[in-house]
This record gives C-alpha cells, structure tokens and sequence, in this order.
C-alpha cells in the first residue's frame, strides 16, 4: 500500500506545485476565504469526493466514503488563511495581493490536504472506513476551528489529525512530538484609571501611565519569582493606549496583551494571578483598574497513540534518520485544540527548511518553502490514514 500511495503521490507532484502556487499568489485573509474555498472545493469535486463549501462561514468540508465495514469516522484537518504581511520574496508566484501573504504555510497545509484526498480517492475501495477532509478558515484569529465544530463538522468523528510547515526542519524529513505541542493562547485587557493633572506637579495626581509601568514591571518580574520555572508562562503587553498631551499627567491607560502557558494547573490560575497584582499596584497609588481575561485557544495536546501512529507512518514511509522527535513544544498558538475536545487527535510538524540558504521564520515577509516537502507531507498523512483502520 505504501509503495502505491508514493507512485500515485509522484505522479499528482507536478499538479500539486501548481495547486500550492496557485493558493500562493491568491492569498486570502482570516474569514474571507471565499476564492480559496471555491477552488477547494472544485480540486475535492474533481477527484469524486463530495465537498461542501460555507461550512464554518468559510470553510470546505470534503468526504470520502470507504467500504463502510469499519465505524470509526477519521478527520483531517488542514487551514486555508493568509495574513495581513506584504511579501518580500521574488517568488514569479508571489502574492498578487498588496499587503497580504501566506507567510505562515497555509496554502502548503492547503495542498497537502488536498493532495492527501486526491491519492486516497484513487485508494477508496481499500479504505475500512470513511474519511472527512476539514478545510478550515481564520486559524490566524483563532477562531475557525470554533466556527467549525459549531457547524458539526466533529459530528461522528473518531479521531483527527493535521500538520504545519516548520522552517527550521529541512525539507524532506517530519517532526513528531508527544504531548503538548502548542500553548493556551488567552488575551488580556488592563485598563487603570487615575486622575489628570499637570505635568509640573505630579503629586497632585494620580498618574495613570507610570502605574500602568509599574504594573508592566511587576507581571514580568512576578512571572519569575512566583510561577515554576518548569511551567513556562509568556505575558506580552503588545499595545498601550493613553495620554492627551506631554504636559498633563494621563488619567486613563489601557492595556492589551498576549499570555501564553503550557500547563494545565498555571493556565487555570492565571487570570486570578494577573488581576491580584495588578489590582494591588493600583491600590497603592490610588487608581483604580479592570482586568479583563478573555480565554482564547487551549494548548494542543497530541494524543499519545495516534502521534505513535503518525511517528510509524513516516518512519516506514522515509526512514528513521528523517523523523525527528521534538523535545520542546512551542509557546505558539493553533486553535487545531478546538478539535481536540471532541476526539482524540496529533498533529506533526512538517520540514519545509532548505539546506543550503536562509530559513525566514514563520510571518515573515521573505518566509519561504522548498516544495519538495508537500509530496513528504502528503505520503505520510495518506498512509497514517491507510494505517488508522488497523489502530486501536
């Protein structure tokens, strides 16, 4: 079965360079993927798989039927979104859109999903069970994964799984990781309330801006002495808003930010954590605050035995010496974890790095990929899928 599915692979790669370049220049953002999903859908269609579009507003939902003698329903998920980036590369097929850019690997995961159905649907009538292929919008805002469970699209699902492009793995191998891969991603509001006054005379104030540094100061510092340094926690202040005028004393402050933990324990405590600090800060000068903690994406926790699976699927498909198992999550975000509370699932990291150039990190203008690695990533999901239906 492995040697078909890499026959079929090889012979769809040349199609398949021409999908991802395709998805490169015309790159949509998080919610407007109404050209993608059509196109999507269009390639699902002309492989026999029925596809159906405005599923989670924007997203494709692609099924293909097996022999039916097995129950189990398997996922797979890959995302569709570009971001708000005006690309720095001289790709020919470089983004035709001013300002916007797949500079995260979406129309690899993209291509990869769909050069995985286009192989399987050539393998339909030896699969036991049926397929369900997610074509997700918005992963960049965090919230396409939510608009799709709340279509149903987890409805039946035994078991998911999903890849993302990893510059710094060169092409041609993957990188497996059990565990938590990714971090609770939640978003923080502080606004701190003072009194105005004249910048000459501060003491008759209570000011705003230089609490509001304090508190800043404190969160970072406090992070190091009061949670365990063997449960990371990232605390990003990104923007401040406050001050009318460099001569008067600011009365009001508002902070937005980022907080990212791995740990189950620290996650629960940390909007409890933050507001206590920040409370007593302006209690002592004499201003007031509001913290509002908005819970964003939980931390994407592979599951054990299907990330064994996957580990299997490429170690037969490319060999031991190009998987690598990766020893550290990323304080990165991936709201793939939405799935997660609905069925076991693992998602893999897929090396798109070149090995003899610069690798620009993901979101970066001049971010780029050796191609060579979509044929890697579509061998090795289509045979941890041939693979699932004898996985218990």
């Amino acid at each position: 079965m492995l040697n078909r599915i890499k026959d079929i692979a090889e012979k769809l790669a040349p199609r398949l360079i021409e999908i991802r370049r395709h998805i490169h220049a015309h790159p949509e953002l998080s919610g407007q993927e109404y050209q993608t999903a059509a196109y999507v859908a269009g390639v699902l269609s002309s492989c026999g798989l029925h596809a159906q579009e405005a599923v989670g507003k924007t997203g494709v939902v692609g099924e293909l039927k097996g022999q039916g003698i097995d129950e189990r329903l398997l996922a797979i998920r890959t995302d569709m979104d570009a971001l708000p980036i005006a690309e720095r590369t001289s790709l020919d097929y470089a983004s035709r859109l001013p300002g916007i850019m797949h500079a995260c690997g979406h129309d690899v995961h993209t291509t990869v999903g769909l050069g995985t159905a286009m192989v399987l649907s050539q393998l339909g009538e030896t699969l036991p069970g049926n397929v369900r292929f997610l074509f997700q919008p918005a992963e960049e805002i965090a919230q396409g994964a939510g608009w799709m469970v709340a279509d149903g699209v987890m409805d039946n699902v035994s078991a998911i799984m999903s890849v993302h492009v990893f510059p710094s793995i060169p092409a041609g191998s993957v990188g497996i990781r059990y565990g938590a891969l990714t971090a609770a991603a939640d978003d923080l509001e502080i606004i701190i309330t003072g009194e105005s006054g004249h910048g000459a005379r501060p003491h008759e104030a209570v000011d705003a801006i230089w609490i509001a540094a304090q508190a800043i100061a404190s969160l970072q510092q406090a992070i190091s002495r009061t949670q365990n340094p063997l449960r990371p926690v990232v605390l990003t202040i990104g923007k401040i808003e406050g001050g009318r005028a460099p001569n008067v004393i600011a009365d009001h402050v508002r902070l937005l930010g980022t907080v990212r933990s791995l740990h189950p324990e620290t996650y629960a405590s940390l909007p409890q954590w933050i507001e206590q600090i920040v409370c007593n800060i302006c209690k002592t000068y004499g201003a007031g605050c509001e913290v509002n903690y908005r819970r964003g994406v939980p931390s994407v926790q592979n599951d054990s035995a299907l990330t064994q699976l996957v580990e299997t699927a490429a170690k037969e498909a490319w060999g031991s010496d190009r998987v690598q198992i990766l020893l550290e999550p990323s304080l990165g975000a991936e709201d793939f974890s939405m799935y997660l509370e609905h069925a076991p699932g693992t998602m893999f990291r897929l090396g798109v790095g070149y090995p003899d150039r610069k690798n620009y990190p993901l979101h970066h203008p001049q971010f780029e990929v050796d191609e060579s690695a979509i044929i890697i990533g579509v061998v090795t999901l289509a045979h941890a899928v041939c693979k699932y239906w004898h996985h218990r």
